[in-house]
């Protein structure tokens, strides 16, 4: 690219950024604690998804300090349902080593800010342009589709190599001197303007510039592997009731959904009827015998990298007593108790159905 043309394509992003841009909460302030929760939660997820969840954790952990100095449960807890809970985890393990060890600032140093947990490339760029000016160029979804039309890069942008591509391509464009407003707008045009499915072209500051646009080849852009088709796992779940309370326990606090409560159970077998895994699973997993009583619900539910159909029973406890295998704590709770623990939606979905047993049976 010549010299004239990224000042060009600078001059068009900032100037329609400045004027088109969305009015969102982490955009009204140079809190770089705030900025770290929103990039941290618009990771994977919608801006309109976030905005509720972002409101909310910082009514409940306004700064570095409440975070860190709060249990897990209750992060947990502000965050069920956004998914993807080790950011959460996360946030929190690096809330405590930014007031041990940082005074309780966020660092403005690229190394110091790197080595935070949950804190990679993406994140770190998007904090130190937007909260401190410095010239870091983010690389995202957004980012990568923006540039792969504008200047028709081939490599595809789901293969780990061509990260270098777009992050060099990003770093040449990067306006010195107003690093965050330009990182902010390539990401803004991406999701309002150059959209995956019928952008609009029309309206775009950057068409006169697009080589895709100018070629007729914005379908083609960006490029990606074909994926491999998504698994999907049959699980059972049993709703395990003793003396009008049932049974709920916590899986480990690292890996997928870790920390969070759930009701036991498992995948089924091959050739396994979903009642007889669900007893199964039950005693594999707490030790406990039970029989079912009633078939409560299927949920369906999507993962990053798989899907789940899950059929929850009732169950009514025979005898044992609770040893776990893989949970790290359990609770016999009453419905009156569930909204004080963090599930993950997969079971959030099927609990209504739980609620409205209870107000029949009363």
């Amino acid at each position: 690219m010549k010299i004239e043309q990224v000042g060009a394509i600078r001059n068009q992003l900032i100037g329609w950024y400045t004027g088109n841009h969305r009015n969102l909460p982490w955009r009204e302030t140079n809190d770089p604690y705030r900025i770290w929760v929103s990039e941290v939660m618009l990771q994977q997820t919608q801006v309109q998804t976030v905005l509720p969840y972002y409101r909310r954790f910082l009514s409940v952990f306004p700064d570095v300090e409440h975070l860190a100095n709060a249990d897990l449960q209750d992060v947990l807890q502000v965050w069920e349902g956004l998914g993807y809970y080790a950011r959460a985890r996360n946030l929190h393990r690096a809330a405590k080593i930014i007031t041990r060890e940082h005074r309780g600032l966020i660092p403005d140093v690229w190394e110091a800010l790197r080595k935070l947990p949950g804190v990679g490339d993406y994140i770190a760029a998007a904090v130190l342009s937007i909260a401190f000016d410095q010239p870091h160029a983010v690389v995202d979804g957004n980012v990568k589709r923006v540039l792969a039309r504008l200047l028709q890069i081939d490599s595809p942008v789901n293969r780990s190599t061509s990260g270098k591509i777009f992050r060099d391509t990003s770093s040449v464009l990067i306006d010195r001197h107003q690093p965050g407003i330009f990182n902010q707008a390539v990401m803004e045009l991406g999701a309002i303007v150059c959209k995956l499915q019928k952008p609009k072209c029309c309206i775009c500051p950057l068409q006169p510039m697009c080589l895709a646009y100018q070629s007729q080849k914005v379908d083609k852009y960006p490029k990606r592997l074909k994926s491999k088709p998504i698994p999907e796992f049959h699980i059972a779940v049993g709703v395990v009731f003793k003396n009008n309370r049932f049974l709920i326990t916590r899986r480990k606090p690292e890996g997928l959904l870790g920390g969070l409560w759930e009701f036991p159970g498992g995948k089924v077998r091959e050739h396994e009827l979903a009642e007889n895994a669900c007893i199964r699973e039950v005693k594999e997993e707490v030790n406990l015998s039970v029989e079912i009583s009633a078939y409560l619900a299927r949920v369906k539910h999507a993962y990053t990298h798989f899907r789940i159909i899950m059929d929850v029973f009732l169950c009514n406890y025979i005898s044992g007593k609770v040893r776990l295998d893989g949970p790290v704590d359990f609770r016999w709770i009453t419905l009156a108790d569930i909204g004080k623990y963090p599930f993950p939606k997969a079971n959030r979905k099927f609990i209504p159905a739980l609620q409205n047993i209870a107000k029949i049976s009363s």
